[in-house]
This record gives C-alpha cells, sequence and structure tokens, in this order.
C-alpha cells in the first residue's frame, strides 16, 4: 500500500528497490471498497510552476490536490535550464493563488521587474511554494506517471465511464503503484519529449548510437557543460532563441577559450526568424539579441550554413560526423559536440486508454490549436482561454500548461495559470468564474526579445522602452529565455 495525503493507493507489483526518502509512507494492502469519486484528490502531474499552481487553486477551491513529480525535486525540469534568464520578469512569473499561499507564509516578492533564472525562479518561487503548509504534504516527488485511464475499463468502452475514478499508474522505486482520482490535469509539460534532430520529425539515422554528444536544447556552455565545449567543434542545430541562446554563449566562451568553433546549421533558406528585427526593428532594445547573433556571423565567428537538414550520424572515437544534405548535395561534418534546438513534442503515450480530441498537427487540444498556431500566433496574441477550451471527451481530464500548447512555442507562464485557475473553479462546480477569463500580458518584455538592462545593484530588468510582441506593431518573435551572460550593451558575466 501506498498513502499520501490520506489517500490510499494501491501497488499493483512490487519489485526490490531501494527505500524512499520522499513525502510517502507505508500501510497494509486495504480490502475496503472503492472510495467515492468525490472523496477522492484531483491529481496533478508534474510539480512545476503551472502544476503547483493548479494545486493552489484547487486547495483554495476546497479540493484535495494530490501533485506527482516524476523528479526527485519540485521544479525538476526547470533546474535543467537553471542557468537561463527567464524573458519574462517576476510580476508575471507568479501565479495569484500560489502567491496568496506564500504571503500567508511569510514571502517576501522579489522585486517585481526583475528576471528571474532558472535557478532563482527555483530558489525564490517554487521550492518555497512547495513548502508551505497547505502544499507540503500533498506532493510527491520520484513517481514517474506511465498511464492515465478509467478504473476498470479501457478506451472502447463508454458506458458508466464518468463514473468511474480515473486510474493513475505510477512507477515508484521499480514498483508499480495505482493512484484512484476524481479528475487529473496533466502538467507533465514537454522538456524530456525533444524533437529528433533528423528531418521528417525523425531521428536521424545514428542518432540514438551518437547520444553521448548530444547536448541538449539549452547546455550551460558557460558552466556545467564548459568541458565538453571548449576548444572544440560544437554544431547548433535549430533557428529558434534555445539555439540563439547557445550560439551567444558559445561565441563568448570562444573569446577566452582558443580553439572553440561553432557551426550553426537551420533547415530555413534565411537565419531571419532567429535575427528577428536586428537593425530595422523599430525599438532598438529589442532587435539586440538578433542583432548580436548576425555580428557573431558576419564577424566570422560562426559559421552559418542554411537550407541544411541532419541526415544521419556516425560516431568516430570521440567525434562523431553528420551527414548533411544541403542544396549542393550531401557533405559532411566532423565535430566534437551537437546541441540540437528543434523543439519538443508531448508525451501522448501516457494518454493512449483517454478519449482525447487533439488537433492532427499541434498535438494540442483541438479547440485551443487555431489560437496557438505559430504560424498565426506569437506569445502575445494567445487570447486567454480555459476549462471550456481545454475540456476532452474524456471529463474530468484537463492537458495544462507548456503540454497543452503540444508542440507550439508561444507558451507563456501567465497563460498557464489562467488555464489551471479556471479548470479549478470548473472541478468546484463554479462554471461562472470558470468563464470569466482574464489574462494581462505586459505591453513590454515578456514576449519580446530585448536584451535586459541591469539595475543599481547588477540584477537583469526588463527594460521599459523596449517594447515587444505584444504591441501592435511589433514583429512577432517568440524567445525563451536570455543567456546570464548577457547585459544590456555590453558582454560579460
Amino acid at each position: 500500500m501506498y498513502q499520501s495525503s490520506g489517500q490510499t493507493s494501491t501497488i499493483v507489483d512490487e519489485s526490490p528497490g531501494r527505500a524512499s526518502g520522499r513525502r510517502t509512507s507505508e500501510a497494509p494492502v486495504s480490502q475496503h471498497p472503492a472510495p467515492s469519486l468525490r472523496s477522492l484528490p484531483v491529481v496533478v502531474i508534474g510539480a512545476g510552476p503551472v502544476g503547483l499552481a493548479a494545486a493552489a487553486h484547487l486547495i483554495e477551491r476546497g479540493l484535495d490536490p494530490l501533485v506527482l513529480e516524476a523528479g526527485e525535486q519540485v521544479g525538476a525540469a526547470v533546474r535543467e535550464w537553471s542557468h537561463i534568464r527567464l524573458f519574462s520578469p517576476w510580476q508575471y512569473d507568479v501565479d495569484a493563488a500560489a502567491r496568496r499561499l506564500l504571503e500567508a507564509s511569510g514571502w517576501a516578492a522579489p522585486a517585481a521587474a526583475r528576471l528571474p533564472t532558472g535557478a532563482e525562479l527555483v530558489a525564490d518561487y517554487l521550492e518555497p511554494l512547495a513548502a508551505t503548509p497547505q502544499l507540503r504534504d500533498r506532493i510527491v516527488t520520484g513517481v514517474r506517471v506511465v498511464a492515465v485511464s478509467r478504473a476498470g475499463l479501457d478506451k472502447t468502452h463508454g458506458t458508466g465511464r464518468t463514473e468511474r475514478a480515473f486510474l493513475v499508474r505510477t512507477v515508484v522505486d521499480g514498483r508499480v503503484v495505482d493512484h484512484h482520482a476524481r479528475a487529473v490535469l496533466d502538467a507533465s509539460g514537454t522538456w524530456s519529449q525533444r524533437n529528433p534532430l533528423g528531418a521528417a520529425g525523425l531521428p536521424a539515422p545514428g542518432e540514438a548510437a551518437a547520444a553521448r554528444f548530444l547536448l541538449g536544447p539549452l547546455p550551460d556552455v558557460l558552466g556545467t557543460d564548459r568541458h565538453r565545449v571548449a576548444g572544440r567543434h560544437v554544431l547548433v542545430v535549430g533557428a529558434g532563441h534555445s539555439a540563439t541562446n547557445t550560439l551567444l554563449n558559445l561565441a563568448e566562451l570562444a573569446l577566452t577559450e582558443p580553439g572553440t568553433r561553432i557551426t550553426w546549421a537551420v533547415r530555413g533558406a534565411s537565419p531571419t526568424r532567429a535575427y528577428g528585427g536586428g537593425d530595422a526593428d523599430g525599438l532598438p532594445a529589442r532587435g539586440q539579441l538578433g542583432t548580436r547573433l548576425r555580428e557573431a556571423v558576419e564577424a566570422g565567428r560562426i559559421e552559418l550554413l542554411t537550407s541544411v537538414t541532419v541526415a544521419g550520424f556516425e560516431s568516430a572515437g570521440d567525434r562523431v560526423t553528420l551527414a548533411l544534405d544541403t542544396p549542393a548535395g550531401r557533405r559532411e561534418l566532423t565535430v566534437d559536440a551537437v546541441a540540437g534546438a528543434t523543439g519538443f513534442r508531448p508525451d501522448l503515450e501516457m494518454l493512449r486508454e483517454l478519449r482525447l480530441d487533439l488537433d492532427p498537427g499541434l498535438e494540442a487540444p483541438s479547440r485551443l490549436a487555431p489560437l496557438i498556431d505559430p504560424e498565426f500566433h506569437s506569445c502575445g496574441t494567445v487570447p486567454a482561454h480555459g476549462a471550456e477550451t481545454l475540456t476532452q471527451p474524456e471529463p474530468g481530464f484537463f492537458v495544462v500548461g507548456m503540454k497543452s500548447y503540444g508542440r507550439a512555442p508561444t507558451f507563456l507562464l501567465a497563460t498557464g495559470y489562467e488555464q489551471v485557475r479556471s479548470v479549478a473553479a470548473h472541478l468546484a462546480g463554479d462554471e461562472r468564474a470558470a468563464g470569466e477569463l482574464e489574462l494581462s500580458l505586459p505591453e513590454t518584455g515578456v514576449c519580446s526579445s530585448a536584451l535586459p538592462l541591469s539595475d543599481a545593484d547588477g540584477n537583469a530588468v526588463i527594460d521599459p522602452t523596449s517594447g515587444g510582441c505584444c504591441t501592435p506593431d511589433a514583429p512577432q518573435v517568440v524567445t525563451i529565455g536570455f543567456p546570464t551572460g548577457l547585459r544590456h550593451g555590453r558582454s560579460g558575466r
């Protein structure tokens, strides 16, 4: 038996494993009948910013959340890009219900205009939130959700489906543990499901075998990954702002590490997407990120390859050779490491036994997909949406947060917070509140590529004159963060 927050879950299959030091306790297997739906918790998958915000809103609504986190600590995915500075200041990074819980515990909010790093988001927000009396016993870490279904029914059975509890199957220390829930919010994100480097959405031949050469989408090339890239040849694949961050940090590294060589490969015929408005941008501060990258390319510090697709990998000793298809034919490129910044996709395998309505292209909820399609929307043009838009044919199940956007890169934390506020109201039966949607996005900064300024104490802050993609006449630019070594008008650490 496996217990958490007064909710009983059954160990289906037990295999030897180390003892868990998490917030759990052991008890005899229960022989009592299954509890009623109303007595069951709402399971939240993922203890990131949106998952913890969902738990805070559920508590305010008188519902009992049970948060299941695959990592050993809350914010596990954020910790993997802890060196990256968010593009949104603190005032848009803290959920309203979470703030109320924190302030009741004596928490002091960080300066509203400051831009936190991922590490600061965890240390100054997620960890204190998880430690509040209301949440600390409702979060279980080290629990990997492998499937969500209905108790006793596969997806082919429709009769009586809504009267059945959800069955959330997890793996804990090698044991299979089933939880029952009245509703499920999947806030597991997409960080662990990275798009492959090969074309057609498939891994290139040899890509899996070359895993030891792959740095991931946001490597810390100035910190923990420095030893893997300093003085070596690195290939960066991708045209988004994840690629821009890595390229600029590599260019900074090359100033002090002779022999560091940088090649940048994009699938398109032009890197304009990554450059953004550049010098032609009507708001100069916003164009600086792309301008820096353009200058590094034009100065020869970064070798740019356009109209390139990765056709294969072949490992040879300490280096890897990539087969690249180009307009001039196939060529080979041998490098020491590869940073693949080609985006993410949702893990849908765990949801196979649920009845879902997903857009065939974006893999987002069908009603949400046209609102977030990156061909037509930037982060600042996505309207507020909530329970009604996210509702699935499986009543009581919602995909929220980054995962709800499927393959679209236009997600903002503020959007996710409004999602879970609405969903919590819906689950509590307050349809009026669920339908009263508000999304207060700033006119500057949050979804622009403007470099942050430094305040008097050296903290990164938003430039109030920089504009953003939310302004009517601004280019539609989407970013995910800033290299932490960059400051307005200069480069340094």
